[in-house]
């Protein structure tokens, strides 16, 4: 494995340990979501860049526009939970609720 394959899987593997340990406040959620999506993105362009092919160069770009809905998406219910329910913390949402 390379010096650059390694530090972007380790980068993979940090923001998922982070979202699955650290669990505490939803930025903090979606700051570990948008680290592995960070990851991906330039992965997958090195990966295109090392093949050489242009059939493959649309492929960073339409994994960024997707992680750019999700943060969007992200963001609209962090503020939609902090006017609800006054905080961002995990705890107390209550997914039973409506």
């Amino acid at each position: 494995m390379t010096p650059t394959h390694f530090t972007f899987s380790a980068a993979f593997i940090l923001g998922l340990t982070g979202l699955a340990f650290h669990r505490t406040h939803l930025l903090s959620a979606l700051l570990c979501l948008e680290g592995m999506m960070l990851s991906l993105f330039l992965a997958l362009s090195l990966w295109t860049l090392e093949l050489n092919s242009t059939s493959f160069s649309a492929s960073p770009m339409l994994l960024l526009a997707f992680s750019a809905c999700e943060a969007s998406a992200g963001l609209a219910l962090l503020v939609a939970t902090a006017r609800t329910h006054g905080t961002d913390h995990l705890q107390s949402l209550n997914l039973l609720q409506c």
